[in-house]
């Protein structure tokens, strides 16, 4: 199977191995050390993808991230990836990918026809057309998503497995190419802890595609030996195929590593990929440069390339890309290129724009026979499914002549000028600014601790971006702590005189674009220089605008090729600079992402932690079912045979009622709360005082967000003069810390008082009816349970079952309650202590279902499910909570003439006129016998938020949010079920039962 463009000679690939490999079906041949590019381009394929929306022929333009064209839908199956980059596939033997966005194939793609309509599809067609008529848009849209669009989502679950580790070091290096080696190198010297990342299957960034010398001998060579002294240091590690996506605060940069990915499919074990977060002590961005391409008719053909991905594909897969070339630029650096064809055979003319240079890699290629064009263009390229020739035009003083040649070739290699890769200097909170003298847009002052170094700060020549990256990682030591040798050694290279860059972003001028061939900018987009110049017409100034509008830089390729000519297109045609008109935003990721690397193993039952209480398996041992509550396992009810939900919540109800039961309370979020100005935090959090709460009582309170709503309830007990147990609600203990940790971290620092979560430390247990007293007088033997030295709303210390306990009276059913809390890891034994005591007295442990029922007939609130995040205390009928004599968080709020408005929804109960039907959850409330015309929507007026049958009252009963709800009590409302019916229910208390409270004072 012959290779026909593989050169005989060169390359880093291992011709022993040959490796059988599938693209469109069609099988072929490359080497270890291949991309599917490069072995796509050895077998001779130029076509290798249709473009995004006019379905043109493209070809692979570049040899890294930055390829916009051939992407490629991998593998099949549970194995599938789609629009992956043909130019980062790492070749393996029985690899399989397929062209995206040509059906019925690549050659006979159907919506070919899009080439003869691209007048008619200009830069925000859609915006404009299929308007009518209006219900056939659904039918449009689909049409239009499906003629665009690459490759497709996989059907089959992911067969992979994905990881995630967190690193932390001194000084992280991003890039292994020449700066980011000495700067690695030059960190780790002073026995910093290093990370070096970079993107490739080995290090050595642009010297694996060149040739150079550093140091007097062959620079891989040089980097090979900074990569051995790397390894060998226990402080250092290296992170190859690892591409760094985002750059976040306080030095943390998340890092993608591919694992797997280069290995056959049969063979892959472990994780595919593994996802860093790396959190460094002074961040080193040696990213490197992109190579522009330049803008001019056709420029889009299988064949054209940039002038770097050239020399990649020659030096470093031994690949010719073409015979018959011509090089168009603007440079002096892209006459390597012509030189490297030129020592392969190839017969090579170059089409500069400048007036004549002589800078040292021009006037080499002169000598090797390669004929320069200077003052001159390509306006055009030409060819079916490869360019087959150009039109050259004469070029000065910024403008076009006539045309002056059409050359035949195989291969248009251009080069734009250098754009460095800014992605997470951006990222990291860095401003870009425009460098006029090489035209592209370097790295500004830094925010975070952080330096670019090398091509990625504009500093393009070797010998200058070595001694550059060699002090940063010096700087960066240093910083760190480390002491830094005076005497270090900077890598040497030689210097190359170049003369200057010339801008050139649009070849022809404005006319050309209008009137001529397309002229692409962003190739993965279909977005070319008509559509710009279209999008200034119609009024778009902001850059981010026209990227909406026109699509640039949206994809795959995040605009890494085209955004610098837009703005710069962009910029001529509105008359401003390109600094004025800036650049769109660089935000995470720099590459595509894997969603699997993201969930990592957090899928399934794994995408949320399971908690579990250290009473779970004796509920799960009594049949007790669970439901989940927060990331709890809570029991839910205890059915008993033959029982159902409905008959083992009346038995639970009735045997709190009327004897005893017992609930695992244990996920309450517990919060202990420590200090001298805890007083003043609680006043802060809260809306009633807390500075006269004695030691040794509770207080329950509600906590408002900054707008005045509801936030969380709960119950705190003073244990000390400077020491307070805060409960919440089981799903809002992590939201209620993190939200008192920010107001104390942010706004309160100079408070005095610590927090810290201890719902796992303490096991409770609510001991509910009746005859709860009786039950704790047989386990709390040194506790005196009588009315007057334990009244209601107090806590004791004592010995529960002989285990230190903290017994709180505070009750969430309305009888005479406990809260028994003991060390969690004894938690079991007290749970059966009380169990065994309250035998004879028929104790039934509860589920959260009759906790529900037994809160409802009491009317006490569940934050989340009575409120909403739009209801404040005075819609609760708790404005009495609120107190005048202190400021709290939200207070302020409550004066807003919305919060005070009359006619807001506020809490009430709801009886059915038919006691016997229970309401649901969420039904929509409207007025009675409202009429409403035709075609119009009922106004609502509030909705059931709770609702249940009660045992005890033998009726059902329901809480909702009625719109001036409080006013209305006794009033008759219908509530709209689904079948289209309506319920009629009276407006009453939400107090259904125990009106007086009496139960939960009891003797």
């Amino acid at each position: 199977m012959k290779q026909v463009d593989r050169m005989e000679a060169g390359g880093r690939i291992d011709r022993s191995q040959p490796l059988h490999f599938t693209f469109n079906g069609v099988a072929y041949q490359g080497y270890p050390g291949d991309t599917l590019a490069s072995a796509l381009l050895a077998n001779g394929l130029r076509f290798v993808a249709r473009s995004f929306k006019y379905h043109r022929p493209r070809g692979i333009v570049a040899a890294g991230v930055e390829e916009p064209n051939a992407v490629v839908q991998l593998e099949a199956g549970p194995y599938s990836v789609p629009n992956a980059r043909a130019t980062e596939i790492e070749l393996y033997q029985g690899l399989a990918a397929s062209s995206v966005n040509a059906e019925p194939s690549l050659e006979r793609d159907r919506l070919t026809i899009n080439q003869r309509l691209a007048r008619f599809l200009p830069a925000g067609f859609y915006y404009k057309t299929f308007m009518w008529p209006r219900r056939l848009w659904p039918r449009y849209e689909a049409r239009i998503r499906a003629a665009a669009g690459l490759g497709s989502a996989p059907d089959a679950r992911d067969a992979e497995r994905y990881d995630k580790r967190y690193a932390h070091c001194d000084v992280l290096v991003v890039g292994g190419g020449p700066a980011g080696l000495a700067a690695a190198d030059a960190a780790a010297a002073t026995g910093a802890r290093v990370i070096l990342v970079d993107e490739q299957r080995e290090l050595g960034g642009s010297l694996l595609s060149c040739p150079a010398e550093i140091d007097g001998e062959p620079a891989l060579r040089w980097a090979g030996r900074i990569e051995a002294g790397l390894r060998q240091r226990p402080d250092v590690r290296i992170l190859t195929r690892g591409t760094a996506f985002g750059y976040q605060d306080h030095n943390l940069v998340t890092v993608a590593q591919r694992l797997t990915d280069h290995l056959p499919v049969r063979m892959r074990a472990g994780s595919r990929e593994l996802l860093w977060k790396i959190r460094a002590g002074r961040v080193i961005l040696a990213t490197g440069a992109h190579e522009r391409p330049l803008v001019f008719g056709n420029n889009d053909l299988p064949g054209v390339m940039l002038a770097s991905a050239v020399s990649a594909y020659i030096h470093r897969y031994g690949v010719l890309p073409g015979r018959d070339a011509v090089l168009f630029t603007n440079n002096d650096r892209a006459y390597q290129a012509a030189i490297d064809l030129a020592d392969c055979g190839a017969r090579v003319v170059v089409v500069d724009a400048r007036a004549p240079v002589d800078g040292i890699l021009p006037d080499a290629a002169r000598r090797l026979g390669v004929t320069v064009m200077a003052g001159a263009v390509v306006m055009a390229a030409h060819g079916k499914r490869r360019v087959a020739s150009v039109d050259v035009h004469a070029y000065a003083k910024g403008q076009s002549g006539g045309r002056v040649a059409t050359l035949p070739c195989d291969l248009l290699a251009m080069s734009g000028g250098l754009s460095p890769v800014l992605h997470l200097h951006a990222q990291s909170g860095g401003k870009p600014q425009w460098l006029e003298r090489k035209a592209c847009f370097v790295p500004g002052k830094s925010v975070q601790a952080e330096a670019s170094v090398g091509a990625a700060a504009g500093e393009f020549d070797l010998c200058l971006a070595l001694a550059q990256a060699t002090r940063a990682g010096a700087e960066a030591a240093s910083a760190a702590g480390f002491s830094v040798s005076t005497a270090l050694p900077v890598p040497r290279a030689a210097s190359t005189a170049e003369d200057a860059l010339m801008p050139l972003w649009l070849a022809g001028g404005p006319d050309a674009a209008a009137r001529g061939p397309k002229q692409f900018v962003d190739f993965q987009n279909d977005v070319a220089a008509s559509d710009i110049l279209l999008a200034a017409r119609e009024g778009f100034e902001s850059v981010e605008h026209v990227k909406r509008y026109t699509a640039m830089g949206f994809g795959t390729d995040q605009g890494k090729l085209g955004n610098i000519n837009g703005m710069a297109i962009l910029a001529q045609a509105l008359g401003k600079s390109i600094p004025e008109t800036g650049t769109t935003t660089y935000r995470p990721n720099y590459t595509p992402v894997s969603f699997g690397a993201f969930a990592g193993r957090e899928l399934g039952e794994f995408l949320d932690p399971v908690r579990k209480t250290c009473l779970h398996e004796w509920h799960a041992g009594r049949g007790a079912l669970f439901e989940d509550v927060g990331n709890w396992k809570r029991p839910w009810y205890y059915p008993r045979r033959g029982e159902d939900l409905h008959a083992a919540v009346r038995r639970e109800c009735l045997a709190v009622r009327n004897g005893v039961g017992i609930l695992d309370a244990s996920t309450l979020g517990k919060i202990d709360i420590q200090g001298p100005d805890a007083v003043a935090l609680l006043n802060w959090m809260y809306t009633n005082p807390w500075g006269k709460l004695e030691i040794g009582k509770c207080r329950y309170g509600l906590m408002l967000d900054e707008n005045g709503m509801v936030f969380d309830d709960g119950v705190t007990t003073r244990l000390g003069e400077h020491h307070f147990m805060m409960t919440t609600t089981t799903g809002g203990a992590a939201r209620v810390l993190s939200w008192m940790e920010r107001w104390l971290q942010t706004e309160w620092p100079q408070l005095k008082v610590r927090l810290a979560s201890v719902t796992d430390h303490w096991a409770t247990f609510a001991v509910a009816g009746p005859k709860s007293r009786a039950v704790l007088r047989k386990v709390c033997g040194d506790i005196d349970f009588s009315n007057e030295a334990f009244p209601f709303m107090s806590y004791r210390d004592g010995l529960a079952a002989g285990v230190p306990a903290r017994v709180m009276r505070i009750s969430f059913s309305g009888e005479r309650a406990y809260e028994v809390n003991v060390p969690a890891n004894a938690g079991r034994a007290v749970w059966e202590a009380l169990m065994a005591a309250g035998e004879e007295f028929g104790i039934t442990p509860y589920g959260t279902e009759t906790m529900h029922v037994l809160r409802a007939e009491k009317g006490y609130i569940i934050v989340g499910q009575d409120t909403d995040g739009s209801v404040t205390p005075q819609d609760l009928g708790m404005g009495g909570l609120v107190a005048k004599t202190k400021d709290c968080l939200g207070k302020r709020s409550l004066a807003r003439s919305d919060t005070a408005k009359p006619g807001r929804k506020q809490f009430v109960g709801l009886l059915t006129e038919d006691a016997q039907r229970v309401l649901p959850e969420g039904a929509q409330i409207v007025e009675r016998d409202l009429r409403v015309t035709p075609g119009e929507p009922t106004p609502m007026i509030g909705h059931v938020t709770s609702s249940y049958y009660s045992p005890i009252l033998r009726r059902s009963i329901a809480l909702a949010l009625v719109r001036g709800g409080l006013d209305r009590m006794g009033e008759r409302v219908e509530v709209s079920l689904a079948d289209g019916r309506g319920a009629i229910a009276v407006i009453a208390s939400p107090v259904f039962y125990d009106a007086q409270g009496e139960r939960q004072h009891a003797e």
